[in-house]
C-alpha cells in the first residue's frame, strides 16, 4: 500500500463526485480513484452531478471547468453551500490565470490541466497547507503555447482571422499551427 493510499484509508468519508464530459477520461480517472479507495459517483454533465448532490454530497470533488451544459464552478459552489469542508480541484482542457482564479475563489483547492494524471489529482486533494509540489511532468513550453492559441481560437468562435488578429500573428501562420498535432 502506497503512502497515499495509506491516507486515503484513515479518512471518515471517502466519497467523491467525478464530473467530466469526456467519457473516456471520466471512465479511466473513475477506475483510477477508486482502485486508491475512493468511493466514486461519476457525472457528465451539470444536470447530472446536480441530481447526485441531491442524493449526498460528497466529501470530495473532481469537476471539469467546461461542460456542454454549464460550467463546473457552479456545481462547486453548490457543493460549498452544502458541505463547507469538501475538498474540490477542477480540471481543464485550457489553462488560464483567470479561470484558475476563479475556481480557488468559489472553493477549490486546486486547478489542474487536462490530461491530469491520477495521482496529480488525489495529491491536490489530500493536500493541507503546505506548498504544492511541482509536477512530475510539467507542460512544455511549446505546449502551453498551443493551449493558449486554441483558447484564444475558441474564444473567437473559430474564427481564423480574428484569432490571428488577436494575437498578434499572420493569419497563415495561425493556420499552420493550428492545422498541426498538439505538441508533448
Amino acid at each position: 500500500m502506497s503512502e497515499i493510499e495509506a491516507r486515503i484509508a484513515t479518512l471518515d468519508d471517502k466519497t467523491l463526485l467525478l464530473l467530466d464530459d469526456d467519457n473516456a477520461l471520466r471512465t479511466r480517472l473513475g477506475r483510477a480513484l477508486e482502485s486508491r479507495g475512493f468511493v466514486v459517483t461519476t457525472a457528465g454533465s451539470v444536470a447530472e452531478a446536480t441530481d447526485a448532490l441531491r442524493i449526498s454530497v460528497p466529501a470530495f470533488a473532481v469537476l471539469d471547468m467546461r461542460l456542454e451544459d454549464g460550467n463546473g464552478l457552479k456545481v462547486v459552489e453548490m457543493i460549498r453551500d452544502r458541505r463547507e469542508d469538501a475538498r474540490m480541484v477542477m480540471l481543464t482542457g485550457y489553462g488560464a490565470i483567470a479561470t484558475a482564479v476563479a475556481a480557488v475563489k468559489a472553493g477549490a483547492v486546486d486547478y489542474l490541466q487536462k490530461p491530469a494524471d491520477a495521482d496529480d489529482v488525489v495529491k491536490a486533494l489530500l493536500m493541507t497547507g503546505e506548498a504544492p509540489e511541482p509536477p512530475d511532468n510539467p507542460m512544455s513550453a511549446d505546449r502551453v503555447r498551443w493551449e493558449h492559441i486554441q483558447r484564444v481560437y475558441e474564444l473567437c468562435d473559430h474564427n481564423v482571422s480574428e484569432t490571428a488578429r488577436r494575437l498578434g500573428m499572420h493569419r497563415r501562420t495561425l493556420q499552420r499551427i493550428l492545422a498541426k498535432r498538439a505538441p508533448r
